[in-house]
């Protein structure tokens, strides 16, 4: 289309573009998938972007969602933090219930260890629109998963996204965050642990594809990613216990 306006900020989805209110980008063997799963929100009341089907080069067409990233907006507050920590449960609510089809598909980098439920998988910054509407996009590597490893991802890049910032105020978002999702005692047990975990799968991805030449994330390695990332593993292990005791 003569009209597209190419997207920029994606690191693992190239060729991204809007025409108009509607976003365009490369279908994948997990998008029959990843559609179907994101209308199964939509239709139980989760505001996500809406799967319009495929236009006449095989691309996915999606909702547009005006607004701005999370990333580039001011530091989120804590009442903010608890706004988005409650999205992310109220996802995770609406999945528990939804079934995908037997022969389902799913393409995602990091594999959970659990499949209790399908979820995002990237619940961050980067794919939170902020606006009239609070809007989650990106959700091709949607793919079974748990509520701990997803909510752990989504805690982290929150959260404890700074290594520099002091651990005391990391803190204290941390603790709204999971108050906003409405945390059971035995997940905020396991969240300290599962941070770590998480945000160590997430360097090893990139250490790893580092080495072994997988696109995209080995230039991302390359271009900053690698070091901010081993950063925040080393930030996230060193104050267990003050993460401890803000998520109990």
């Amino acid at each position: 289309m003569d009209n597209e306006e190419r997207l920029g900020g994606g690191n693992a989805t190239h060729r991204v573009t809007r025409a108009g209110a509607t976003v365009r980008k490369p279908w994948t063997e997990a998008s029959p998938s990843v559609a179907a799963y994101m209308t199964a929100l939509r239709l139980a009341g989760i505001d996500v972007p809406e799967h319009l089907g495929q236009d006449e080069q095989g691309r996915q067409v999606l909702e547009f969602i005006p607004g701005r990233l999370a990333m580039h907006s001011e530091s989120l507050t804590p009442n903010e933090l608890a706004r988005v920590g409650a999205l992310v449960r109220a996802i995770h609510d609406v999945s528990a219930t939804y079934r995908p089809a037997v022969d389902a598909v799913w393409q995602t980098a990091i594999v959970a260890r659990g499949t209790d439920l399908v979820c995002h998988n990237d619940l961050a910054p980067w794919n939170l629109i902020v606006g009239d509407r609070w809007v989650f996009i990106d959700w091709d590597s949607a793919a079974p998963s748990t509520r701990l490893w997803d909510v752990a991802y989504a805690a982290q890049t929150f959260t404890l996204s700074n290594p520099t910032e002091e651990p005391e105020h990391a803190a204290i978002n941390l603790a709204a965050f999971v108050d906003g999702y409405n945390a059971d005692y035995s997940l905020r047990v396991d969240l300290p642990a599962a941070l770590h975990r998480r945000v160590m799968a997430m360097y090893d991805l990139l250490e790893s594809s580092h080495r072994s030449g997988t696109e995209p994330w080995a230039s991302m390695f390359s271009s900053g990613h690698g070091d901010h990332w081993r950063a925040v593993t080393e930030y996230v292990a060193r104050h267990q216990e003050m993460w401890v005791r803000a998520v109990l």
